[in-house]
């Protein structure tokens, strides 16, 4: 049976672990969720004119980042891989976002 070399070069084949965060710490997040959640309720019922719809969508988008960073593990987790699944979201998005402008200019109605 071969041994390896050195304790060195076999700590460079073992993968990193998550760092694992406390229970208070998911719990903390959570209520950071749910305060964006009624704060989004509540701006809906403030006139803002144009810039509704752009708070809302901020505010989803600080709760999505923060459910994908910590709930989803992405913090600490494989930078190649997540460089992968984000490309190919972006792609996915790109075919969806063409395919919808592509009906909408050959509609007749325009």
């Amino acid at each position: 049976m071969a041994q390896p070399e050195s304790t060195h070069e076999h700590d460079l084949t073992v993968e990193h672990e998550h760092t694992t965060h406390s229970q208070g710490f998911y719990i903390a997040i959570g209520a950071v969720l749910l305060v964006l959640t009624i704060t989004t309720a509540a701006v809906a019922f403030i006139n803002l004119g144009p810039f509704n719809p752009v708070v809302a969508l901020l505010i989803a988008t600080i709760k999505a980042t923060l459910v994908i960073l910590f709930f989803m593990h992405v913090k600490g987790a494989s930078e190649k891989l997540t460089g992968v699944v984000v490309l190919s979201a972006f792609f996915f998005l790109a075919i969806l976002l063409t395919l919808s402008l592509a009906d909408y200019l050959t509609r007749s109605w325009r």
